[in-house]
């Protein structure tokens, strides 16, 4: 298990795609390294199994439990953000010791709305980002920050300005790469983040 590894578990909707990219910067830019299922795309592998490999590998969890909408085609929800914080969860209760220090960080998109299907969870602290990619990036900051016990990372408002910057850097960036925005892989948005950060870092 990595102590800088951050299983990211949120949709990967397109709806969700801006969260998504908050998600990962604030994470790489607090020192730490997203991981998630997108990361590696091995046939050879089945997804439960890569899933369970992440978990295993991470010592933190960062989970949106907010999409709780009917797909439009089926009617019926998506079952996979609790179904991944149950096996996060189970991983820190059953995993033993060394599983016992695994963290987690819990969003729903409202206070308390989670509670109407998702009871189990009442009794631990859950964070509500209210559909605000801002309010998202402040509190995976905050966390983060008090998690490595280094207070010389920047503050969340200061991360969430520099998130502003690297999007509407983000498709010059890609398109030197011979890229566009929407064909980005898991993998080319954690490289560019990286090398936009150093960059950043560098410049300051």
């Amino acid at each position: 298990m990595n102590d800088r590894d951050i299983f990211i578990n949120c949709p990967f909707s397109a709806d969700y795609q801006g969260y998504f990219e908050a998600i990962v910067f604030a994470v790489a830019r607090s020192g730490f390294t997203p991981r998630c299922a997108r990361e590696n795309d091995d046939a050879g592998e089945v997804r439960f199994e890569k899933i369970c490999r992440i978990i295993a590998e991470s010592r933190y969890g960062i989970h949106d439990i907010s999409k709780t909408e009917p797909d439009p085609g089926s009617g019926l929800p998506r079952f996979n953000m609790p179904l991944e914080l149950g096996l996060f969860l189970g991983a820190h209760r059953f995993g033993g010791k060394k599983h016992s220090g695994k963290k987690s960080l819990i969003f729903d998109r409202e206070d308390h709305r989670y509670q109407t299907f998702i009871s189990d969870i009442a009794g631990q602290d859950i964070h509500s980002h209210d559909r605000s990619v801002r309010r998202l990036i402040e509190q995976i900051s905050a966390w983060l920050r008090d998690q490595a016990q280094d207070y010389r990372m920047p503050g969340g408002l200061a991360i969430a300005a520099e998130f502003d910057r690297f999007q509407a850097d983000l498709p010059t960036i890609a398109a030197s790469k011979r890229l566009q925005p929407g064909e980005l892989t898991f993998k080319d948005l954690t490289n560019i983040a990286a090398e936009w950060i150093l960059a950043e870092s560098g410049a300051a």
